[in-house]
Formats: C-alpha cells, sequence, structure tokens
C-alpha cells in the first residue's frame, strides 16, 4: 500500500491540528482549577480519538474481509466468521456509546472508558478462543507476533488515556453528575 502526499497532508491535519491545540492550550495553564472544564486541551485530543475508535473497529472488519472469504471456504468457517464480525460490531457499538457518553458529559464516562479498555483484551481473547474452538486449529497458527503487536499497543496506549481520564482536573470538572447533557441552575 503506497501513501501518497495528500494521505499525509490528511494524517497530518487530523493528527496534527488536535495536538498542536493540546500542547499550545497546556502551555497557558489556567490560574484557577475551576475554569479547567470542557472539552479543550488534551480532553480534545481524546474525544477525537474517541470519536475515530468505532471507524477504527469498522475498517478493521472490512479490510479483514479477504481473509473472511477465504476461511468461509474451510468447515465451520462461516460460523468463524460470523462469529468474529458479530463480536467486533458489538465492540464498535460500546464504542460509540462510550463517545456518546462523553459528548452528553456524562459522570459515567469516566467508568465506561475503563471498560472500554478492559474490553480491548477480552475481545481479543473471546475473539481468539471462539476461532481456535470453532475451527479446531492449534493455537500457534492464531497467535502470531504479528496478531499480538496491535492488542498490545492499543492496550498500552489507551491506558495511558485511562490514567489522564482518571487524574485530570479538566476531566473532573466537565464530567460530573450534573453536566449530563443539561446546564446547571446558576441561581
Amino acid at each position: 500500500m503506497h501513501f501518497s502526499l495528500w494521505h499525509w497532508a490528511i494524517v497530518l491535519l487530523l493528527i496534527g491540528v488536535p495536538v498542536f491545540f493540546a500542547v499550545r492550550s497546556a502551555i497557558k495553564p489556567s490560574q484557577n482549577s475551576a475554569d479547567l472544564a470542557g472539552f479543550g486541551g488534551w480532553l480534545m485530543l481524546l474525544a477525537i480519538g474517541q470519536a475515530l475508535s468505532p471507524l477504527r473497529t469498522l475498517v478493521a472488519l472490512g479490510s479483514s474481509s479477504d481473509g473472511y472469504q477465504q476461511l468461509m471456504t474451510l468447515p465451520n468457517g462461516t460460523l468463524a466468521v460470523y462469529g468474529e464480525v458479530a463480536l467486533l460490531l458489538a465492540f464498535a457499538v460500546f464504542q460509540v456509546v462510550v463517545f456518546v457518553a462523553m459528548l452528553r458529559r456524562s459522570y459515567r464516562f469516566k467508568q465506561l472508558f475503563l471498560y472500554q479498555w478492559f474490553a480491548i483484551p477480552m475481545v481479543f481473547l473471546l475473539n481468539t478462543a471462539w476461532i481456535l474452538a470453532v475451527l479446531g486449529i492449534p493455537v500457534s497458527q492464531v497467535l502470531t507476533r504479528n496478531a499480538l503487536i496491535a492488542p498490545v499497543v492499543t492496550f498500552a496506549l489507551t491506558g495511558i488515556w485511562v490514567a489522564y481520564v482518571y487524574k485530570s482536573v479538566r476531566v473532573r470538572n466537565t464530567f460530573t453528575e450534573g453536566a449530563s447533557g443539561q446546564v446547571a441552575n446558576a441561581s
């Protein structure tokens, strides 16, 4: 797969612009911690990543279509493919639920984000167990080094964001029980 200059420009815009604004907002710290609320700073970068996460899952599903076609020719291959597709679609739906909780500024977002982090290895393990059980193939054919890299990296990077979510003043001020999509009365 070859990336043209335009592909790199789009990637730079999607990643570079939010990083620029996050770094710029981090340079100018607020004097009052109560002022740190809403989607800004590093929370904006997290929001962008969360918005893209269901799309990443669907792209991974779509990019596996050739492998699925080959898998369907095996005995029980159709069952294996349907199980994996159902699992990945359920995970994408859960990612959308977490994103909606984020947009609504629900106090449940932090807990849902933590559950989403736990779901990363669970989806991988359930998918692996499903494929092994349905196809009856050895573990060494499914768990290769290349198959382990993406989930491990994703789990580690998401863990950093989970730590941010639980330590950030901005996150604490943004996702409160009274903020779930409604403006609090200032009486």
